[in-house]
């Protein structure tokens, strides 16, 4: 692109709306963490001519990237403006598929975790209250058409031999009625910032990866963004004790939380005066020993007329006849030992609710994120769909950035519109 041509791109082709994506693009550096082509083996093409291209796509919504490579054809202004010479022929979609394929993800995190560095340099991103959640990303194979006949489709001892890497997942949707659907695919996980909508960190893994699981390790790459965070916001999914002790504990932030029903525990019980627990028969049940169960420590009763010879004197049936009792070994019940980590939050607090209610920022994020293309999987295997769902949060944060220098920090989330509408704006400013 740096050389001269004899006649001005602008006299030939119309390219004045191009003028800024050159300014989008000049933004992203992608000269810093993308090296130059090899000369080995094929005639080279720069990765950094590919990531125009590939970006180009999400904004404009291409699906796939046999269309990319056709609109780069019909287009040559836009081919020469991704730095593809002119007149030269188009790398071919394989060419696209292998670089994603090929590229570890950590090069394009490198990138991705710059741009957030700059909007929390631009005071965008402040990470003061923190929302994560989770998307679906499907594959493109057959099991997952529904209209089609295949037997065993879901049968997750045989990945599809169109994607190997994917693995079933769970949709839960909620129409009229709890509805659950199944799928092979992958997830992209994201911690965003609730206040601005902006993604901070994300990480793509299959699609059976447990939510709770993938807590910590994002969090641990937030913490290198040196946060001041007073909340971590998120779903029932993400309740549970070792993740809101790791946000006391490590984040030294307030956990908004939605709690989970199934973790509630039974608050319909009695007890005695001496704290044992009391049976539904109203008897004082026998203290059986302490024991430690998933970091808790629980206490154990059991029946006092199959555990106790001279209560079975006094008392040799249960009034209730319980099943247990019935098959001889009687009922058992538990009583929390150490504190509940629950109790230290107000659930039904006004301010708990009001902060909650911060959270549908991440589901306007993954709804920009999914018009970016980022669910329309154009490649397969868990690096190529790694770096694809990194491109679109390349994509949004590249926007955000653009915004903010560009003295439009009230379109940061026009992740369609804001460069297309750019040009006419700076135009009609300066007229």
């Amino acid at each position: 692109m740096s050389q001269k041509y004899l006649f001005s791109l602008e006299n030939l082709i119309d390219v004045n709306p191009l003028k800024e994506y050159h300014k989008f693009f000049s933004n992203l550096e992608l000269d810093r963490f993308f090296k130059a082509a090899s000369s080995v083996g094929r005639k080279p093409v720069s990765p950094i001519n590919l990531i125009k291209a590939l970006i180009f796509k999400n904004l404009k919504g291409i699906p796939s990237l046999a269309e990319l490579v056709r609109e780069l054809e019909e287009n040559p202004s836009l081919a020469i403006f991704c730095g593809f010479e002119p007149g030269s022929a188009i790398p071919p979609r394989e060419r696209f598929s292998a670089f994603l394929r090929n590229t570890p993800n950590e090069e394009f995190q490198r990138l991705r975790r710059s741009l957030v560095k700059k909007l929390i340099l631009l005071g965008e991103i402040k990470g003061t209250y923190l929302s994560i959640d989770s998307a679906p990303i499907k594959s493109k194979v057959k099991e997952n058409n529904l209209k089609a006949s295949y037997s065993n489709r879901f049968d997750k001892s045989t990945p599809p031999k169109g994607d190997p890497e994917a693995r079933i997942g769970i949709e839960i949707h909620f129409l009229l009625k709890k509805q659950v659907s199944y799928f092979w695919g992958y997830r992209n996980y994201c911690v965003t910032d609730s206040e601005s909508e902006l993604p901070v960190e994300e990480i793509t893994r299959a699609a059976n990866t447990p939510e709770v699981s993938m807590f910590i390790p994002l969090f641990s790459r937030v913490q290198n963004y040196r946060f001041s965070i007073k909340g971590i916001l998120a779903d029932a999914n993400f309740d549970s004790e070792s993740i809101l002790k790791y946000i006391f504990e490590e984040l030294k932030a307030y956990p908004y939380i939605a709690r989970n029903p199934r973790r509630r525990t039974n608050q319909e019980y009695q007890l005695s005066s001496s704290g044992a627990r009391v049976c539904i028969a109203g008897f004082e049940m026998v203290y059986w020993g302490k024991f430690r169960d998933r970091g808790k420590e629980r206490l154990k009763f059991v029946c006092p007329i199959t555990h106790s010879k001279s209560f079975q004197k006094e008392h040799p049936y249960c009034p209730w006849f319980h099943p247990r009792f019935v098959e001889g070994k009687g009922c058992v019940a538990y009583l929390r030992a150490d504190s509940n980590i629950r109790e230290k939050i107000a659930y039904q607090s006004k301010k708990f609710k009001k902060i909650y209610s911060l959270r549908t920022g991440t589901e306007r994020l993954f709804s920009r994120l999914l018009s970016l293309t980022m669910q329309n999987l154009p490649v397969k295997g868990l690096n190529a769909v790694a770096n694809h769902c990194t491109l679109a949060h390349i994509t949004c944060l590249g926007i955000a950035l653009a915004a903010c220098k560009t003295g439009h920090r009230d379109k940061i989330r026009y992740v369609k519109t804001f460069l297309p509408n750019l040009y006419k704006i700076v135009k009609e400013q300066n007229l």
